[in-house]
């Protein structure tokens, strides 16, 4: 005999068993989201589910410098909210004792345009530290621009960050799986709220037509005198010293779903950096990524109005979509998703604890 919302939820709160919540997906999205979730909402189980981790996600080649596009149709403000949580708390990381283990620290360098941008100051510009635009005599280093801008922002290695995060998540409680989520359906037996944090795998999971792959192809180059990023503001050219190599990129190619390297595109990326730091003719390659991420006009976060299984089976809480700026929103999206788990338990389950 089924239950009613109402004896549910005093079921729970009689018996002391934890509500719990599915995350689907293991990249910096997912564990993000996941972390925030359990840190949050302590009296809950959370589980995150995916088939692959570190060092296999998309998130892995990611080069992990904190700054981001602008999104159409989501009212500006929600998107500096997403960026400074997103800043703060990898700030926060930077500035501690975690910071070589989990590989974020502060980064300097540049954004240069051929052409002036019509919003010469983005919109996260007071969030990095020291914006500023460039002088005439700095920009005489790259005569094909125009304009530039300069800071100071973060760079989050995500090949150490994943696995620092997972284990801030087991810390706080979670439950790592791996399993490959074919439906919601299957999970909504077992979990009150489902987030599904799947990237480009929320084409089929979702069944979301406006998700498609954004192929990029980057180098990874020994060139340790190299200190400072430089960016074209293009999105497609950049130059982004890490701790253990310099990211060379990169491609920005729509709905291609090519995951081998492509050689024209490799001679192309090289081509391109060279003019910009004639230097990197000296490094030396040390191997190349192909990822595809999971293109979308905008982010999807949000909750499903529909609740799986019948009335009285899961919720959905969506967190996907980012595109190239996965690492830079991912905290701040994540913070959005863990009001909406909150806010989705507490409809079915007013009298829980939370």
């Amino acid at each position: 005999m089924e239950v009613n919302t109402e004896q549910k939820s005093r079921s729970v709160m009689i018996t002391g068993a934890k509500l719990k919540v599915a995350v689907v997906g293991a990249g910096v999205v997912g564990f993000s989201t996941a972390v925030r979730v359990a840190e949050a909402l302590p009296r809950c189980s959370v589980t995150l589910l995916a088939d692959k981790f570190s060092p296999d996600t998309t998130s892995d080649g990611a080069a992990g410098i904190l700054f981001a596009g602008q999104f159409p149709d989501i009212p500006l403000e929600r998107q500096r909210h997403w960026f400074q949580d997103s800043f703060d708390h990898l700030l926060a990381i930077a500035k501690s004792h975690h910071a070589p283990e989990a590989g974020v620290f502060l980064s300097s360098g540049c954004q240069i345009f051929k052409e002036p941008p019509a919003d010469k100051r983005p919109y996260w510009w007071d969030t990095v530290f020291g914006f500023r635009f460039l002088s005439e005599r700095e920009l005489r280093h790259f005569p094909e621009h125009t304009f530039g801008q300069a800071f100071t922002t973060i760079k989050c290695e995500c090949s150490s960050y994943l696995p620092w995060l997972r284990n801030r998540f087991t810390k706080a409680g979670g439950k790592v799986a791996q399993r490959k989520v074919s439906s919601f359906e299957e999970l909504s037996p077992d979990y009150d709220v489902i987030v599904n944090c799947s990237g480009l795998g929320s084409k089929e999971l979702a069944r979301d037509d406006r998700v498609y792959p954004v192929r990029g192809q980057v180098l990874k180059v020994d060139a340790p005198w190299l200190q400072h990023f430089i960016r074209d503001g293009d999105g497609k050219t950049y130059i982004y010293p890490g701790s253990r190599y310099v990211t060379l990129g990169g491609t920005r190619q729509d709905g291609d779903w090519r995951l081998e390297a492509d050689p024209g595109d490799t001679e192309n990326i090289l081509e391109r950096c060279f003019r910009l730091e004639p230097s990197l003719r000296r490094g030396r390659v040390l191997g190349q990524w192909v990822g595809l991420r999971p293109g979308r006009r905008n982010p999807r976060v949000e909750s499903e109005a529909t609740r799986l299984g019948g009335g009285h089976g899961a919720h959905v809480v969506h967190n996907y979509g980012h595109g190239g700026w996965g690492v830079s929103l991912a905290w701040g999206t994540a913070v959005d998703a863990a009001r909406l788990v909150r806010r989705c338990l507490q409809e079915t389950h007013p009298h829980a604890k939370l």
